[in-house]
């Protein structure tokens, strides 16, 4: 007869940081996917206001990644990788350095809807010159001096709370900012992704004799402050400051055992959210030619509203998401999470592409309108 021991992971998958790991990561990829659609909705409409802004608009901030990129990638990460791994000790100042500025600007624009809600009745919208820094409006300001203080924080005390809160900030601008721009680049970038995480966390050891992921991931940095204060012989400000757990991961504690941890990795969340992403403005373009003919006569199939491919790839990151932390618990150690993500996000989307007769369009110029033809049959 089976033991309690037996399903023991099992009770460790219900477990409230394997909860909050879920909840979250599904998250920001959601607030992420929509920020960018609302991105690119909101620059169309002041094309249609202004011809010039083609060149200065929204859409002009955001990276369009092409199969050469997609390609690069993975092995860009490696290189990075291997550079965390063999200078850490003698560059980690310009780590936590680098972080902390990308991790302001990438908080700021999490932040940046809920202050122009709260400062909204008090301010007209109007931007402030700061020469040639830029123009700023009030709520932009108010983002940035919150974001700042919560990474000053962060730097003091080396919360756990507030580096998630700076982590959340780069998963939803990277998903936001970077736009996949057909099922053929995602495919050719998370078949990369894929290979690039298996091997740094099952192969690597077997070279060079440690799991360079994991100890990348979970090596924490000196802080700054205390460097600086070294330097300066001030002992009591180097014996208050923590190291720096670096913001490359969400980490949630358990309410039910003290001292557990439960860990993902920020690409666990950005590269399946850049998908979803991708498939979310792909539907809402396909909504939209599909309102066009409904307006020239032409009666949308019905099948598009049933399920989307937003849908379908939220379900497969979901199931992705349990099977990973399924096997991390059933085999006791680390997994590569896009072992699993990738394939239950990319091969259901792909078969639905494929039997919704989208697949072609979709693979290489997803977003091009095609003219409807004069003898177009119903």
């Amino acid at each position: 007869m089976a033991t309690q021991v037996d399903y023991q992971w099992a009770y460790s998958i219900m477990d409230s940081s394997r909860v909050s790991t879920f909840l979250i990561s599904i998250l920001l990829i959601v607030y992420g996917s929509f920020r960018s659609l609302n991105m690119e909705q909101e620059a169309r409409e002041r094309e249609k206001e202004r011809e010039k802004e083609r060149a200065k608009g929204l859409l002009g901030d955001v990276q369009t990644l092409d199969t050469m990129q997609a390609l690069c990638l993975p092995l860009g990460a490696s290189i990075s990788l291997l550079v965390m791994f063999f200078f850490f000790d003698s560059m980690q100042m310009l780590f936590a350095i680098c972080t902390a500025i990308i991790a302001t600007v990438a908080l700021a624009f999490l932040l940046l809807p809920m202050c122009q809600y709260v400062i909204r009745p008090c301010s007209d919208g109007t931007k402030i010159s700061f020469g040639m820094c830029g123009r700023f409006t009030g709520a932009e300001l108010f983002s940035f001096s919150l974001a700042l203080f919560i990474v000053c924080i962060w730097v003091l005390t080396g919360h756990w709370l507030l580096m998630d809160a700076m982590g959340m900030g780069l998963c939803v601008a990277f998903i936001a900012f970077v736009r996949l721009p057909s099922l053929k680049v995602s495919t050719l970038l998370l078949t990369g992704l894929l290979v690039y995480d298996v091997f740094w966390v099952f192969f690597s050891s077997y070279i060079f004799n440690t799991n360079v992921m994991v100890k990348v991931a979970t090596r924490p940095a000196e802080n700054p402050v205390g460097l600086v204060a070294r330097k300066l012989h001030i002992g009591g400000v180097v014996k208050e400051a923590p190291k720096l757990s670096l913001p490359g991961k969400l980490v949630f504690p358990s309410l039910h055992n003290a001292g557990h941890f439960s860990m993902l990795g920020l690409g666990d969340i950005v590269m399946p959210g850049l998908l979803l992403c991708f498939v979310l403005r792909y539907d809402a373009y396909k909504k939209s030619q599909l309102l066009h003919l409904a307006e020239t006569g032409v009666p949308p199939p019905k099948q598009f509203n049933r399920l989307s491919y937003f849908h379908c790839s939220l379900i497969g990151y979901f199931l992705g998401l349990l099977t990973a932390t399924v096997s991390s618990e059933v085999f006791k150690a680390a997994q590569p999470a896009l072992l699993y993500l990738v394939p239950f996000t990319l091969l259901p989307l792909l078969t639905m592409a494929y039997l919704k007769g989208d697949l072609r369009r979709m693979w290489s110029e997803p977003f091009i309108i095609h003219p409807p033809s004069k003898h177009m049959e119903v």
